[in-house]
């Protein structure tokens, strides 16, 4: 082999190296972003455990409300057993934007029932006297936030993830290795993306209602 020949297969050779370190760094952000998708997530199912948890206590200090409404109580509690079955891996965000839609329905119910129960409870005013059950209230409005913020990260790193993961080359190295695209959790009804509204104002008179014009 000539001198031209080598040169050439060194050429050959580093022009090799350059793409293997190239792919290699593409896939190494790649899996740094998935890595970020999954550690928001695992936020977002650590708030919603804490206001799972939130449940059993404020139902037990709710039934001791004489002749409170149990329906209402019973949807709070199959709401809540709801999403213990919608089982998502722990820790690893959803693979297809239908394992999320099922985890968030389930969410939602939950959610909608709680909200429910603290409408109702402003008719009894046992209820609101009671330190524990203000208390319990306080809690599940801090984590109502807590939910709203969680959710919004694991939007934006799942749309960091989907950006790069759409560009080209490096969609085609993602195709090799079976990366696809992160589910964004969305608003399933107008203005479900906000926290709901928990109020507290049990000892406020209601402002007079405004005399119509003649």
């Amino acid at each position: 082999m000539g001198k031209l020949g080598l040169g050439c297969v060194a050429i050959l050779v580093v022009l090799a190296v350059i793409i293997g370190i190239s792919l290699a760094g593409t896939y190494n952000r790649l899996v740094t972003l998935g890595q970020d998708v999954d550690r928001s997530w695992a936020e977002v199912e650590n708030q919603y455990q804490r206001r799972a948890d939130l449940v059993p206590n404020l139902v037990q200090t709710v039934q001791g409300a004489a002749n409170f409404e149990k329906d209402t109580l019973t949807q709070v509690t199959e709401a809540r057993a709801s999403v213990g079955r919608a089982t998502i891996t722990p820790g690893t965000a959803p693979a297809s934007p239908e394992a999320l839609a099922r985890y968030q329905q389930a969410q939602d119910q939950l959610g909608s029932a709680l909200q429910r129960l603290l409408v109702v409870s402003e008719r009894y005013p046992e209820l609101r006297a009671n330190q524990n059950f203000r208390d319990l209230q306080a809690q599940l409005e801090g984590t109502e936030n807590r939910i709203t913020v969680a959710r919004g990260r694991f939007n934006e790193s799942a749309q960091q993830y989907n950006t790069v993961l759409k560009r080209f080359p490096t969609n085609m190295l993602a195709g090799l290795f079976n990366m696809k695209e992160k589910p964004y959790f969305k608003a399933t009804t107008a203005g479900a993306e906000q926290a709901p509204r928990v109020q507290f104002n049990f000892g406020a008179t209601p402002a007079p209602a405004a005399t119509p014009a003649h």
